[in-house]
């Protein structure tokens, strides 16, 4: 069992930042990666970052020099710190825990299929 609890979401304008956290417990702080996913209305689930246990990360293109993905292992929490945003990243995001390469970040079916998920915390971003 294993569970992730996302917080930090809300409503900025654009240029603004926000932070948001996944606390993981049980056997979700024990996958080898985690990373954080975004929906947005009428769209499909996509990869946003995600870093392993050795500290390697991925970003999908549209977020890179803009997001930062990191992971206080004490604390078992992930956080990705957003910064310039836009509206275009307006979207439920998600954090999720697998035993995955980063590499497969794009492969969001697999994450859900065998991984763990939290229940998602909104961004909105107005122009």
């Amino acid at each position: 069992q294993g569970a992730l609890v996302e917080s930090g979401g809300g409503s900025v304008q654009t240029g603004g930042s926000l932070r948001l956290s996944c606390a993981a417990s049980g056997n979700s702080a024990t996958m080898y990666s985690m990373g954080w996913f975004r929906q947005a209305p009428g769209k499909e689930r996509e990869g946003v970052a995600v870093i392993d246990r050795e500290d390697n990360t991925n970003y999908a293109d549209s977020v890179t020099g803009r997001f930062t993905i990191s992971k206080d292992n004490a604390k078992n929490t992930l956080y990705l710190r957003m910064n310039s945003l836009k509206p275009e990243d307006t979207a439920m995001y998600y954090c999720a825990a697998a035993d995955l390469d980063i590499v497969t970040m794009d492969r969001v079916r697999i994450w859900v299929d065998s991984g763990y998920w939290g229940q998602g915390t909104q961004v909105t971003v107005s122009s």
